[in-house]
């Protein structure tokens, strides 16, 4: 007797089934629909019969050798588990040939999948779609190849049954699975039953479970070029939008993630509807979950307000026991959205305070990047820099050297200085070992250590340790991208731009110009006397006013405050000796007529000016003083 039910049973349940094929390793990620099999038995001899549901049975453990149980089904030997591979990757050849090929033909012998084939015509399509994915998934499994009879008779079996359109899309999606995993992408079944899945989500007839599985489906063999995929997509994105609202949160998670592999960026409207959902399901979703809901969007560059407010809402009283790396993912998606959310870091500077010590050092770096970056200082904050204090004495050589870099630089936009750490950071030990990581230094790199130095020079005058060698500076900051400064808004200078000239009576004023490595927006130059200089006359310059023109894209999306990176930009520029005047967008745009564009304009420059002029006639009365006195 020839007995295939355990085989069936394995496969169908996705439990590890253990194989006497040599050296071949078996397959156990593929999943189908249940934990039961239907299991078809065929003895020599005999008309067909066919078993009712039956559980997995277990299976005797044996040294070596195949047994027989009770019942007289030939066992196999259990052997210690193999390493699970991918079922969607073409299978690997067994090293011993003749050992794995004896006994699959043990299995496959004679008209045994023939007759299998030949019963499950009596049932419905989609029980028979899901009887040869079983019976395919058991090739999966014994590492059979394409061009082996058994696959081949089971191929063409599917390509009648796939002639008929009327299967269900769970079915199609387990049979594509397989397919894939013996034939691959171009294997002629699959793309039959693409053209089935297609023609089902074409019908709108598509359900919330399903389309997960045809997205996961596609994700097997993502072709960006492909006629085919991009009809399906099309389709399917329709009709996933009509059904987000019935999505549970492990289906929007697996939805977005897909779209990811995908690289669907232009579904903007699809993600963020998803995104909209996850915001009303976020206290149903696992830390895994949200972890590939936030990697997802902030990859598709896609974000949502409402998401944030349910983060805000569920998240603070999770943390305390959540996976420190759903930490990391909070804090990269507020960095990226430029969110600036106060219950969220303050949970987390207090669960920094707590438990940093449990924390990787790259979990600590993207922590307290993300607040320097976001210019928010915690109420915590004296312990939660006590806390950093202690982690890097006592692990300093754990941390990357960048990683390193980036904490000292964040630590800086906060205002807080860790001088006992700049000596090991500009000491010529760290920075060889930060230029011995496989390649040279970046320029945001350098600009990292520049503006260090900058601050140590500027703001820490009572700093006497080492300093960046010079040839390691940048010139301007402005060429290491947006990471030191933002670039001034074309729209917004447009704007101030005629009213300045009529308030100043003329263009007296230039624009990009460098001041210590910053870009500047608007320079106005002064003489001694506090008037405003001609082009001409430049080069009498005295004081300089500087009008920073803040575009949105300078403040964090959901409040009003500036990033670190130009709080920093700021506080040089004045230790510098430039007087600085912010237009920020949101008060200018208010101002309806030139009028009141011009006597805003008044109001703002003019005070600057006349503090400059004060200093100077202090300045001329101090003078004639020590004259009086010398005489």
């Amino acid at each position: 007797m020839k007995s295939l039910m355990c085989l069936l049973a394995s496969v169908r349940a996705a439990s590890p089934f253990p194989l006497n094929c040599g050296s071949v390793r078996k397959r156990t990620s593929v999943e189908f629909g249940s934990n039961t099999a239907r299991c078809l038995q065929i003895t020599r001899g005999t008309d067909l019969k066919l078993m009712s549901e039956a559980a997995v049975p277990l299976l005797r453990k044996r040294d070596t050798g195949p047994s027989w149980d009770r019942t007289g089904r030939r066992t196999a030997p259990q052997k210690a588990p193999g390493a699970a591979l991918s079922p969607y990757i073409p299978y690997t050849k067994p090293q011993s040939k003749a050992a794995a090929l004896f006994d699959i033909q043990s299995l496959f012998e004679e008209d045994v999948i023939a007759e299998l084939c030949s019963r499950l015509q009596a049932f419905p399509r989609s029980d028979r779609a899901e009887g040869l994915a079983s019976l395919l998934g058991a090739c999966v499994e014994f590492g059979l190849e394409a061009h082996s009879p058994p696959v081949l008779t089971l191929m063409n079996e599917c390509l009648e049954l796939l002639s008929n359109r009327d299967i269900g899309v769970a079915q199609l999606c387990r049979l594509g699975e397989v397919v894939c995993a013996l034939e691959g992408r171009r294997s002629r079944v699959l793309t039959e039953v693409l053209d089935c899945v297609c023609a089902a989500v074409e019908e709108d007839v598509v359900s919330p479970s399903e389309a997960v599985m045809v997205y996961s489906l596609l994700t097997r063999f993502c072709e960006p070029a492909s006629q085919q995929q991009t009809r399906i997509l099309s389709a399917l994105h329709t009709d996933t939008r009509r059904l987000v609202h019935r999505l549970k949160a492990g289906q929007v998670s697996d939805i977005l993630q897909s779209l990811l592999k995908l690289q669907q960026t232009q579904a903007v409207s699809l993600v963020l509807r998803l995104s909209h959902r996850a915001s009303r399901v976020f206290k149903a979703f696992r830390d895994d979950e949200i972890m590939k809901v936030l990697t997802a969007l902030m990859t598709l560059e896609q974000h949502d307000g409402e998401l944030v407010a349910a983060m805000e809402k569920h998240l603070p009283g999770r943390l305390e026991k959540c996976d420190p790396e759903l930490i990391g993912a909070i804090v990269e998606y507020c960095v990226q959205m430029r969110c600036r959310s106060e219950p969220l870091f303050e949970a987390v500077a207090e669960n920094f305070v707590r438990h940093a010590e449990n924390h990787t050092t790259l979990q600590i770096a993207k922590q307290i990047v993300a607040m320097g970056r976001l210019n928010y200082l915690p109420q915590c904050s004296s312990q939660m820099f006590k806390k950093l204090e202690s982690i890097l004495s006592e692990r300093f050589s754990q941390f990357q050297p960048r990683s390193l870099v980036d904490v000292m630089h964040a630590c800086i936009h906060l205002e807080r200085f860790p001088l006992n750490y700049m000596t090991k950071v500009f000491s010529p030990h760290f920075l060889q070992k930060l230029q011995a990581q496989g390649e040279p230094l970046d320029k945001n790199t350098l600009g990292q250590l520049t503006q260090l130095h900058l601050s140590t020079m500027l703001e820490c005058t009572y700093y006497w340790g080492p300093r960046l060698p010079f040839f390691l500076h940048v010139k301007r900051f402005s060429s290491a991208g947006q990471a030191f400064e933002t670039p001034m808004e074309r729209l917004l200078y447009k704007q101030v731009k005629g009213p300045l000239a009529q308030l100043l009576g003329g263009t007296f004023y230039s624009t990009r110009m460098i001041h210590g490595g910053y870009t500047i927006d608007v320079e106005i130059c002064l003489d001694e006397s506090g008037f405003v200089l001609p082009p001409s006359q430049w080069d009498h310059t005295y004081k300089r006013v500087v009008l920073c023109l803040d575009d949105p894209n300078r403040f964090c999306t959901n409040t009003r405050h500036l990033l670190g990176k130009e709080v920093t930009k700021r506080r040089h520029l004045q230790r510098m000796g430039v007087e600085l005047v912010e237009i920020p967008y949101f008060e200018f745009e208010k101002l309806q007529t030139e009028e009141e564009q011009i006597q805003y304009l008044h109001d703002k420059i003019f005070p600057a000016v006349s503090k400059f002029n004060n200093q100077a006639a202090n300045q001329l009365n101090q003078k004639s003083t020590v004259r009086q006195t010398s005489l």
